[in-house]
């Protein structure tokens, strides 16, 4: 009888991985379908693109619709705006973060711990919510219509802070210990010896608040009015109403838009894997 349990145990492992990657190549399927169909409509012809039934394959590769992005619209503009904003919020998102994560990893004061859980209570408030307060401030600031007021509203993120704070507790004490003996700063510290062995997290960070950033549609929406200021997704999504028609156009311009994304997460992968296993080692 164990006998049989015993020779009977390998083929059911066997089945239930094969079950598992079978789910899991289902999901990455399903999941890669929109993906997938806005690229080959981005490179079908017109009238391929708005056909019924829908032609699955293109019966030629047209690159017609990319060189209508630069001249249906502004997109040039538009992707250099959303560059400026995408690369300032996140630059100076990490160096807000990585400070404040210092001061709450190293740092001995009262209330050190108190004020840390309060900050981070924050991310449970939905942010719907603090949606009209920052319109508010923005406009009593004077910034309504620039570019500014989509960067400093980034600057601080509860969700930064508790990542970069849970891998710099990481770090040993005695290192910064040893470089305070050889005359080393905080700052000195913070600098030239956290912050490089804190690549992986501030790596993976950095991909986060880009990627929020450069995907951002509502908060543009409220603040901006001239067309000189659009971002990238304000931008196609006024050509999608106005030109519903070039459906082709308009997935031209969501592909360019995806690329940079695409590219950035490729060549930050191994640290964005390895950045989210360290951040939760030490609590």
């Amino acid at each position: 009888m164990r006998a049989v349990m015993r020779s009977s145990h390998p083929a059911v492992t066997v089945t239930s991985t094969l079950l598992y990657h079978l789910v899991l190549l289902s999901v990455t399927v399903l999941m890669l379908t929109p993906f997938w169909w806005m690229t080959l409509t981005a490179f079908k012809g017109p009238g391929e693109a708005n056909v019924y039934p829908p032609q699955l394959l293109p019966d030629h590769l047209d690159l017609g619709s990319f060189r209508q992005v630069f001249t249906a619209f502004h997109f040039p503009r538009y992707f250099a705006n959303t560059i400026l904003v995408s690369v300032s919020a996140t630059l100076g998102g990490l160096l807000v973060a990585s400070m404040a994560a210092y001061a709450f990893a190293r740092l001995r004061f009262p209330g050190r711990d108190t004020i840390f859980f309060l900050y981070l209570g924050t991310m449970m408030i939905p942010g719907y919510v603090t949606i009209i307060p920052a319109f508010l401030v923005i406009r009593w600031l004077g910034m309504m219509d620039n570019l500014a007021a989509l960067v400093v509203t980034h600057l601080a993120t509860p969700f930064g802070t508790f990542l970069l704070r849970q891998y710099f507790l990481t770090i040993p004490m005695e290192l910064e210990d040893a470089s305070r003996i050889d005359g080393c700063s905080r700052w000195g510290f913070y600098v030239r010896i956290l912050l490089p062995l804190s690549t992986p997290a501030v790596a993976t960070l950095g991909l986060f608040a880009f990627m929020g950033n450069w995907n951002s549609f509502l908060w543009p929406l409220l603040v901006l009015s001239s067309e000189r200021n659009f971002t990238l997704q304000i931008g196609l999504s006024n050509f999608a109403m106005e030109q519903f028609s070039m459906t082709n156009t308009l997935m031209a311009g969501t592909f360019l838009s995806v690329l940079p994304l695409m590219v950035l997460f490729f060549l930050t992968q191994k640290q964005f894997v390895k950045g989210i296993i360290l951040s939760g080692l030490k609590g």
